[in-house]
């Protein structure tokens, strides 16, 4: 459910423009920057990303991470919950380098904490709390 939202909303994607996912943003004091490699797991980078118009920035990147988008462009942006029965605000997104600076394109953002224990979910969703949140004035979808 939608922080804020009523019963009713359970389940419902609610459309958010990119300005909106920046006062999501805004909310937690940083994010996990994911990228991937040919040589083995993920690596994560803490960042505080910034907003630029329809752009995420990550300002000195590191060499690794730079490096591992260019060879692997699909990124992820992970924002922690303050606590478990908060949401982690997850941003998925095609980043590009540019000098020592990412430039990631938002493709998929989502809000997303465990479901409650006992919760069962309808066949075909997801078995967590999950709040879409539309990058686009493109139709909410599931």
């Amino acid at each position: 459910m939608r922080p804020g939202s009523s019963e009713v909303e359970r389940g419902m994607s609610i459309q958010v423009e990119l300005s909106e996912l920046a006062g999501a943003m805004a909310k937690y004091p940083f994010a996990y920057l994911l990228t991937t490699s040919d040589q083995g797991p993920p690596h994560a980078l803490a960042v505080v990303p910034q907003v630029d118009g329809a752009l995420l920035r990550v300002i000195r990147a590191g060499r690794r991470t730079l490096a591992n988008a260019q060879a692997h462009p699909q990124v992820s942006l992970v924002w922690p919950p303050a606590s478990v029965d908060h949401y982690s605000l997850i941003v998925d997104g095609r980043a590009e380098a540019e000098g020592e600076t990412l430039r990631i394109q938002p493709t998929r953002a989502v809000l997303h904490r465990p479901a409650a224990r006992g919760s069962a979910a309808a066949e075909g969703t997801c078995t967590s709390d999950c709040v879409r949140i539309p990058l686009t004035g493109s139709a909410p979808t599931r």
